[in-house]
Parts: structure tokens; C-alpha cells; sequence
């Protein structure tokens, strides 16, 4: 498996790679902010509570964890409501899979469609975004479940730049970013 490479920070990107939650984390976090950023909420979390653990989350009191991603600089943008959904993704993945965010899509073998299912069914998380995250495991995190790039759609097919799925280097995430702005073009015009 490739280096992770989605914040282009070694340090940031290792933490995804070696923690599933963490990685988890900053898909939760990808919106509204550019992505590298958001994938770098999960350092930022680590390097102020010494990880990124998902029961530690769940148990942390919640005024004390909002202004924890409040410190500057922010997890996001909107640390409050963001502190408060990553602490729901955090109990969830405590209550419904022991504390292991792997076991999304390890606990029973499931296929792609099923751990589509089990993403959809996360605080946070609608259909493009448990798609998105379905092509990055696939693609870059070595978790290929049988139907799995049918279950992403079109951001499981390769040699695309549509997503964080796709951001590999310096380059693909400029061309990710194209693709981004284009799409946003194309949705307005069409409103107008």
C-alpha cells in the first residue's frame, strides 16, 4: 500500500494511515473547509489529547472537547457543531463496534454494498460521503470488499480526480480541485 499522502503533511498523513478513526474523522470533517485541512483535524486532535481514540472521544466531557477543536488553530471552521458530531461519531463507533472503526468494514465480512450501508448509517455521513470514503479505502487503504467500486459508483472507477479518494500527490489533488470547481460551475449555471 502507498503512503498516504491527503494533507501532504508526513506527519498528518501517517496518523490517517495508521488509525482507522482518524481517518474516519477527517472524512467527517470534509466539508466546508478544503480537504487537506480537514484531514489534518485528526493531528491536530491527537496532538492535544495525545491520540485520536474513539472511546476516549465518546467519554471526553463535551464542553471540555468543543473547546479542545476550539484551540487555535480550529479543527474546522465550525468547531462546535463539528466537535459535537465527531464525539457522536465516536460513540457510535464505540456502541456499535466495540471502539474499532475497522470493524466497519471487517466485523462479518461484508461486502461493498453493505459497508456502504453501515457508513450511510453514521452521524455525518449522507450517500456522496460514505461513497467518497468507500473509494478512498478501496483505492488507497487496501479494504476491497467484494462490489465495492460499484457500491462507491463513479468515485470507485479509476483514473478519475474526483475526490480525496483520488489525491495521491501534490499533482491529483490540484486536479481534484479542478474537478471541484468545475462541478460547483456546472451546478450553478444550471440554477441559473
Amino acid at each position: 500500500m502507498a503512503k498516504l499522502q491527503l494533507v501532504q503533511d508526513p506527519a498528518a498523513d501517517e496518523l490517517l494511515e495508521s488509525n482507522p478513526f482518524a481517518l474516519l474523522v477527517g472524512m467527517l470533517l470534509d466539508q466546508q473547509i478544503p480537504m487537506e485541512v480537514a484531514f489534518a483535524g485528526p493531528r491536530k486532535i491527537a496532538d492535544r489529547m495525545g491520540d485520536v481514540d474513539a472511546r476516549e472521544i465518546a467519554d471526553y466531557d463535551p464542553e471540555k472537547f468543543i473547546a479542545l477543536v476550539s484551540e487555535r488553530p480550529a479543527v474546522h471552521r465550525f468547531p462546535g457543531s463539528m466537535g459535537k458530531r465527531v464525539q457522536e461519531l465516536a460513540r457510535v463507533i464505540v456502541d456499535e463496534y466495540g471502539g474499532s472503526a475497522a470493524a466497519l468494514w471487517t466485523a462479518g465480512d461484508p461486502d461493498g454494498a453493505e459497508v456502504l450501508r453501515r457508513l450511510k448509517a453514521l452521524p455525518g455521513f449522507g450517500d456522496q460521503k460514505a461513497r467518497i470514503f468507500l473509494a478512498l479505502l478501496g483505492k488507497q487503504y487496501g479494504v476491497t470488499p467484494t462490489g465495492w467500486r460499484a457500491a462507491a459508483g463513479d468515485y470507485g472507477k479509476d483514473g478519475v480526480h474526483m475526490s480525496v479518494a483520488d489525491v495521491v500527490d501534490a499533482g491529483s489533488l490540484d486536479e481534484v480541485r479542478a474537478f471541484k470547481k468545475a462541478a460547483k460551475a456546472r451546478a450553478k449555471a444550471a440554477k441559473a
